[in-house]
């Protein structure tokens, strides 16, 4: 996929241009601010871009069938857009490793352990953990901010108010979701003490819609076709393709959080059980195992000094239990309904054939 390769470029370019722009104004607050720019980098410098290709994609696949010719100027507004999820992408992932209190991000120190870290190397007075989880919050928090100034600029530079302010009633929308979403999560992980089986299910399935499929698919994709002037038709379309996809996509994240290779995803295997997320997977182990040995998982999951033995235990009775089978064939079933809804969609083919593509890498992926 040669234009997504080239997206890519075109957006580390859109990202690294912003963070230049923004270097005079972080300078002149003092030197030692300038470690939230040298983080900022870090995080916005590779990555997968699954958000910004869904975005650019939603865009084709309506600017492709329409009469209106495609102009550099829709064009760039287009790349800044995808560049802004990428920015808020960023903030989502510095924010959710402090809560998770996830040491590791793509095989290095995530951004509060980096600045903890730093304290420690100073030797600066108070505590370092607090000092670093306080700093990441505000990495987080500039993060955020700055994706909604990039957005505005690239909406002002497209032309159309009416395809701008739709684009920005969508992403506005997805904030509040992936928000929603995270204190679902956190509070799952709390109360599920008080819930039956079945209502822990149901909350793990609305974490995954609410935290990551509307963010992660539907909304880059409608978003990016609100650009292009999408009909209620077109965005209907995405969403039905968008939303399973969404699912499928966080199931296999949870499949990878779980019995993922650590050389590959950059993160400790095992690391979700350590963090004792309320996934799907846990939740359909804990129907599935015998009151015994579900008393045993509730007591391991979540201690964060799980030993190697410890983690095999947990994912042997994942296996063990059927769980994990389940979940690869929801994943199946999630990525059928969304190739589904792309047969005889009103998109331009090429955007079709791209976003088939991209449902086999998001799937059948291994980090």
């Amino acid at each position: 996929m040669a234009e997504s390769v080239r997206l890519v470029d075109l957006i580390q370019h859109r990202l690294d241009e912003f963070l230049d722009d923004r270097t005079s104004i972080v300078s002149s607050v003092g030197s030692d601010v300038t470690a939230l720019l040298d983080d900022s980098r870090r995080f916005l410098s590779g990555g997968k871009r699954f958000r910004a290709q869904f975005c650019h994609w939603g865009w084709r696949s309506v600017a492709g069938v329409r009469e209106a010719p495609v102009t550099q100027r829709e064009l760039d507004a287009v790349v800044g857009v995808a560049s802004s999820l990428e920015l808020f992408h960023a903030a989502a992932l510095v924010h959710d490793d402090v809560i998770d209190r996830s040491d590791t991000r793509r095989a290095e120190p995530s951004a509060h352990r980096r600045f903890a870290d730093r304290h420690l190397e100073r030797r600066w007075a108070g505590d370092a953990t607090a000092f670093g989880t306080s700093a990441a919050i505000l990495l987080g928090d500039l993060l955020l901010g700055w994706s909604d100034e990039l957005l505005d600029d690239a909406l002002a530079r497209l032309g159309n108010p009416g395809a701008g302010r739709a684009a920005r009633r969508l992403f506005n929308g997805m904030r509040t979701d992936v928000t929603a979403g995270q204190y679902l999560d956190v509070l799952e992980e709390n109360a599920w003490v008080e819930r039956d089986e079945r209502e822990l299910l149901e909350a793990a399935r609305r974490v995954i819609v609410f935290k990551s499929a509307k963010y992660s698919v539907e909304a880059p994709l409608q978003i990016g076709a609100a650009l292009g002037g999408a009909s209620e038709a077109q965005l209907e379309t995405l969403s039905s393709f968008g939303l399973p996809l969404g699912i499928a996509f966080q199931l296999r994240d949870d499949v990878l959080g779980v019995f993922g290779d650590a050389a590959v995803t950059g993160k400790p295997s095992g690391d979700d059980l350590r963090e004792g997320k309320r996934t799907v997977l846990v939740a359909l182990t804990r129907s599935k195992v015998a009151p015994s040995v579900r008393r045993a998982f509730d007591e391991l999951l979540g201690d964060p000094q799980l030993t190697t033995e410890q983690v095999l235990m947990l994912q042997g009775a994942m296996r063990d239990s059927g769980a994990l089978d389940e979940i690869e064939q929801m994943i199946e079933h999630e990525v059928h309904r969304a190739n589904a809804a792309l047969d005889e969609a009103s998109l331009a083919p090429e955007a079709i054939a791209a976003l088939r593509q991209l449902t086999h890498r998001v799937t059948e992926r291994s980090a």
